[in-house]
């Protein structure tokens, strides 16, 4: 029997590992050789199986498993690590902006030519091979791994001592968790995460459209996104990661930079390209002029060009400053700037109501691409440049991504130019549906108020039926398009009154070219809303495109509400309009038992209440009560009072779970919530009970220090009576 038991364990593990191993060759495949031999579909389900063999055999854990790419736990604080070998910068040299009477021997890469002139005279010849390619804009980090497994990830910090980011880095599918067949023992590879730059567009986009602040270049957002604690925060961001150094290491001789991009390959890690070899002085700048004009078309951020000596030899003999090596260089670009005529301001309406003003421009080139439009954000952006209707303005790319007016040419402006005004410019109405529009207190931004605005159903329609909200299948963009366009659909409600008919003969097409949604496709719809009616108050909140709340925030509010209708008339939620912010906690007192969480705090709190108090949110409640929808939660827990000890002894009460436990830690959260407990991610003074296992340092400190109490796992039953 036992000999049985173990072929069988031996067998699982086996398919545990093979899955590990074909979803790392899946992502290497797709994230660096962009050569994806499956569909996402595909891999989909190969993620999702391992992802329950791991459930159901914890003893199997591998912390570098594709799985853990969605992000642990929250950590308290980030570890220090010391860099194997100091992880120094790059002198940069830059490119000079010409005065306006240049003299007759200006030459814009005077600093470039000094420092190749310094390694001729350092090694004593005239032709010097050296290296260059593009100066990503990213962070820079270290990726440490032995025996062909990542050890751990740290940023840079003082050159010595960084910051272990391995549970962020870790969410970074360009990043290899194990790498391929005979890896050294040890090689500490140094590059930079970034965000790419469509993703980087696409995600300020989302957050202009919110009346968020747009994030200025994707440097400042991998950095901000890196800094998170939370690595299912840092699992959201569009981040990758291109390889460019070598720190520590324990292999074959690597004689030259041209060997360790050949490892680098073979290993299956991403590198930076193109990195060209040059001999030469003339060389060396023909080479800079075509990095210039290539990065506008390598998809990530760039500001300017490195040049490193080719022969490791050579860089020991010439050596290191007290900061970087004597080496390399980081030639820096000048951003490029065009003057350009501002011929109108339009205004978008974006999903979530945002009316956002966009500069028209006289068509210009910059930074490798045609420019005709801008995004000037919103009118306290305008306010400030005082940028106005007919004035000439200079135009270059924030990050050399995302067209920006930098300034106005105040000695160009037309005499009869007028300050702009956002609300004169619309008649005070909404350009989509002539609906009324406003501004809230304490923000920035326009909005349209009307729920029924054309130009939001669509993207609503697409919110609401994605796969995180109710998942109706079929409804996608362009069917979304097609039922608002043949006013079949104003509202997300509207749904619920079709029909397989009228579903069935939607044309998606034109008039000329017409194309049917057909019959099977409506039944999918007709079904899938059938099961939505079903789906718990979280999947409708998220569904409903409410302001902040998100994922998270649509979870916390499940747990503090039975059904829609007692959120929508809460008692509770006016509580939080107290500042909740960590530099007024001091000011205000413990909420009730069941204190609000991170994940809703006083700013969802108030876009929950201003929705449900608003025309559009009264009009929902209508008519979901018209439709006899009133979604329950699935996570509700009540409060102390209300709740039955004997079902629930550990109602009002949060914990904490650390260290290894006898369950996994989501089964052991799940066991805990349905036992009345609140289980949240980090300690605060709001914390009841650390759960502890073997294990747990930082968290176990922290509990220690905050008056915490921590328990084991014959603690929690004698809570449980049992």
């Amino acid at each position: 029997m036992d000999d049985l038991f173990n072929t069988c364990m031996a067998g699982i593990e086996e398919r545990i590992l093979h899955l590990r191993s074909e979803l790392e060759r899946h992502n290497r495949l797709y994230y660096t050789d962009a050569t994806p031999e499956v569909s996402d579909a595909e891999y989909d389900k190969l993620y999702r199986e391992l992802e329950d063999l791991e459930k159901k055999h914890p003893e199997f854990d591998d912390p570098n498993s594709p799985t853990k790419r969605v992000g642990g736990e929250p950590l308290d604080s980030f570890k220090q690590v010391k860099h194997l070998v100091r992880m120094l910068s790059i002198d940069d040299v830059f490119e000079l902006k010409a005065p306006d009477e240049p003299p007759a021997d200006f030459v814009a890469e005077a600093e470039l030519i000094d420092f190749y002139r310094r390694l001729q005279k350092n090694l004593g010849r005239e032709e010097i091979a050296v290296t260059v390619e593009p100066k990503i804009d990213g962070v820079a980090v270290s990726l440490v791994y032995r025996d062909g497994t990542l050890s751990y990830a740290a940023t840079r910090g003082d050159g010595t001592t960084g910051d272990d980011i391995t549970n962020n880095v870790r969410t970074i599918r360009s990043v290899p968790l194990n790498l391929k067949a005979g890896a050294p023992a040890l090689l500490e590879v140094r590059g930079e995460i970034y965000m790419p730059n469509e993703a980087f567009a696409a995600m300020n986009a989302e957050r202009d459209e919110a009346g968020l602040p747009t994030f200025v270049n994707p440097r400042n957002a991998s950095a901000g996104a890196l800094k998170q604690l939370d690595p299912k925060l840092v699992a959201k961001r569009p981040l990758a990661f291109l390889a460019h150094g070598l720190g520590a290491y324990e292999g074959p001789s690597l004689a030259s930079e041209a060997d360790f991009h050949a490892l680098l390959e073979a290993m299956g890690i991403p590198r930076n390209k193109p990195v060209l070899t040059v001999v030469t002085l003339e060389e060396l700048l023909e080479a800079v002029a075509q990095i210039d004009k290539e990065r506008h078309d390598l998809g990530y951020g760039t500001d300017g060009a490195v040049v490193k000596v080719l022969d490791r030899g050579e860089r020991e003999k010439l050596g290191y400053t007290s900061r970087a090596p004597r080496w390399a260089a980081a030639y820096k670009f000048l951003p490029e700037q065009k003057e350009t005529l501002l011929k109108d301001i339009t205004i978008q309406v974006g999903r979530t109501g945002v009316l956002t003003p966009v500069a028209e421009l006289e068509p210009v080139f910059v930074s490798g691409t045609t420019v005709s439009r801008a995004t000037l954000h919103n009118e306290e952006e305008i306010q400030r440049k005082d940028v106005r209707i007919g004035d000439t303005v200079v135009i270059e790319k924030a990050g050399e991504i995302i067209p920006a007016v930098v300034r106005v040419v105040m000695e160009k402006r037309p005499a009869n130019s007028k300050p702009f005004s956002l609300l004169d410019h619309i008649g005070g109405k909404c350009p989509s549906c002539g609906g009324p529009v406003s501004k809230e207190e304490g923000f920035v931004a326009w909005r349209c108020t009307n729920f029924e605005c054309p130009a939001q159903a669509v993207s609503k329609i697409r919110q609401f039926a994605s796969r995180k909200a109710l998942d109706i299948e079929a409804v996608g963009g362009i069917v979304a398009e097609a039922l608002v366009n043949r006013g079949l659909c104003h509202t997300p409600l509207d749904l619920f009154t079709l029909t397989a008919e009228s579903l069935a003969t939607l044309n998606l097409g034109t008039d000329e070219a017409v194309r049917r949604f057909g019959e099977k496709n409506a039944a999918k719809v007709i079904e899938a809303l059938q099961v939505a009616r079903e789906k718990p108050l979280d999947r409708w909140l998220f569904a409903m495109g409410i302001r902040q709340v998100g994922e998270s925030a649509a979870k916390e509010l499940a747990r503090l509400h039975e059904t829609l209708t007692a959120l929508a008339s809460s008692e509770i939620l006016p509580e939080l309009r107290i500042d909740t912010r960590p530099d007024a906690k001091k000011k205000n007192p413990k909420l009730q038992p069941y204190a609000i969480s991170a994940d809703v705090a006083q700013v969802v709190a108030e876009a929950v209440m201003a929705f449900f108090e608003s025309e559009g949110g009264k009009h929902v409640l209508e008519r979901m009560a018209e439709l006899g929808i009133d979604p329950k939660s699935e996570n509700y827990l009540p409060k102390p009072a209300e709740a039955d000890l004997s079902e629930m002894p550990l109602a009002g009460k949060t914990f904490v779970i650390t260290g290894t436990l006898s369950m996994g830690r989501d089964e052991m959260k799940r066991f805990l919530e349905s036992k009345g407990a609140k289980v949240s991610g980090s300690i605060s003074a709001n914390t009841d009970y650390l759960l502890s296992g073997e294990g747990g340092g930082s968290k176990r400190d922290k509990a220690e220090k905050l008056g915490v109490k921590v328990i084991g796992e014959e603690d929690l039953a004698t809570l449980l009576g049992s």
